[in-house]
């Protein structure tokens, strides 16, 4: 088989590029068999299996095909292709940001990213999840196989005992730590805050308990759906907290409330406008807003940067309050790396034993076959009043005499150039050793 990962990530590209190529998680599904549908070779035997990565750091395809029915060239190019055909990228545009790695290389990245090596935040626990929800849609919709199944079933194993045996998340900063520092910047203690959260995610849900836990005055969310925001801001029902839901329709005539505004939704447009937070300016008197986009796309037009007392930051711009703790965690990478190509290796020799089980299987049929035949010959002579011990003896004869023309006949038929191969082989295996 031939493995490929190729994509963008936080390292390779900037966060224009990553938004352009993101995938929705609803309409991720339709992807996975679109993608296969591109990579899939005419005349091809076997269709390509695929996996689809879309996170806010890194967009990156996963694929494995026969490598007698596609050559590399053909997967990458085709892949990086439908990368950028999928939003009318212009390859152009996107060429000087994309990665890719083959074969092991590319079993070592997985691995990497889903132990959190390859994270903005090192260590970070977030993006197993990630990456076991890609694997689920994936499966859904069969586009895994006999290569990616067990490759991100290693990964996760790597993963656990990358975590278990490493300090590699120990005193890690979160994007919702990162968050908090940067708006203790600005308003000093969250306790004097008004917080407001549009979207009720995983990563809403995470930044809104680091929030909670400051006390601010006031907490929010708005959310499209209002029964997903009531239920996550139920959870800070017994913190007395001062606390809001409204849909997201309404967001306009709230947001000048609110000191701080995290965002993060699957939109594939922006859903706060340079408009909307002039007006919000306007209505605070130009007390100063803190506005924190961690969506990719982005949630906030980037143009609100330019606005006086508008204080926007993207989930690049958390980059370096993350990277400030990392110092401490760098140690473990060793180690880390270490158990990393330790499973490299326990995986392709996985795949080797895997590889020769056919052969296994087809060697025991034909033994089942040569059992059957002799069997009923030694039972019908039995029956025929035959003494039990010479049929025995015929039968025993007989079996070896079955088992030993194979090689016998490959040693005699082999050619020059073969047969010292032969030899070699057929001598360990019939070895009394």
């Amino acid at each position: 088989m031939k493995l490929l990962n190729l994509g963008v990530n936080h390292h390779t590209a900037p966060i224009d590029i990553r938004e352009s190529v993101a995938v929705a998680p609803e309409v991720l599904q339709d992807s996975l068999i679109d993608l296969r549908k591109y990579l899939h070779r005419e005349n091809a035997e076997h269709q390509p299996e695929v996996a689809i990565l879309s996170t806010c750091n890194r967009m990156e395809i996963y694929c494995a095909a026969n490598d007698v029915d596609y050559e590399d060239h053909h997967l990458e190019s085709r892949a990086f292709e439908w990368l950028a055909a999928q939003n009318n990228v212009h390859k152009n545009e996107l060429r000087p940001y994309i990665y890719s790695a083959k074969e092991s290389d590319a079993v070592k990245h997985a691995f990497r990213v889903g132990s959190g090596l390859d994270s903005m935040v090192l260590g970070e626990t977030q993006i197993l999840g990630q990456m076991k929800k890609a694997i689920e849609n994936a499966n859904q919709v069969g586009t895994l196989g006999t290569y990616l199944k067990p490759l991100f079933d290693k990964t996760f194993s790597v993963a656990k005992v990358v975590r278990g045996n490493t300090q590699i998340g120990s005193n890690s900063v979160s994007m919702a730590g990162a968050s908090i520092k940067l708006v203790e910047r600005i308003f000093g203690p969250i306790s004097e805050c008004n917080v407001l959260f549009i979207g009720a995610g995983e990563m809403i849900g995470l930044c809104a308990n680091h929030f909670a836990g400051k006390n601010p005055k006031k907490i929010a969310i708005s959310n499209r759906t209002i029964d997903r925001g009531s239920e996550l801001i139920q959870t800070f029902a017994s913190q007395n907290l001062q606390t809001e839901v409204f849909p997201l329709a309404e967001l306009p005539q709230h947001l000048h409330q609110y000191d701080v505004v995290v965002s993060c939704t699957a939109s594939s447009l922006p859903i706060v406008g340079m408009g909307m937070v002039k007006t919000a300016l306007k209505a605070r008197q130009s007390r100063p807003i803190a506005l924190i986009d961690l969506a990719v796309p982005r949630d906030f037009e980037p143009e609100i940067k330019s606005l006086k007392n508008a204080y926007l930051y993207s989930i690049d711009d958390l980059g370096e309050i993350v990277n400030a703790g990392k110092a401490n965690r760098l140690e473990s990478i060793g180690e880390a790396e270490k158990i990393i190509e330790k499973g490299v290796i326990e995986f392709y020799e996985t795949l080797e034993k895997r590889a020769v089980v056919p052969i296994i299987r087809s060697i025991q049929d034909v033994g089942e076959q040569y059992q059957k035949i002799e069997l009923e010959k030694a039972s019908r002579r039995i029956a025929n009043g035959d003494d039990p011990m010479v049929v025995l003896s015929h039968m025993a004869i007989a079996l070896a005499n079955k088992f030993m023309h194979a090689p016998i006949h490959a040693l005699k038929q082999s050619s020059d150039e073969n047969l010292e191969e032969y030899k070699k082989i057929i001598s360990k295996i019939y070895s009394s050793k």
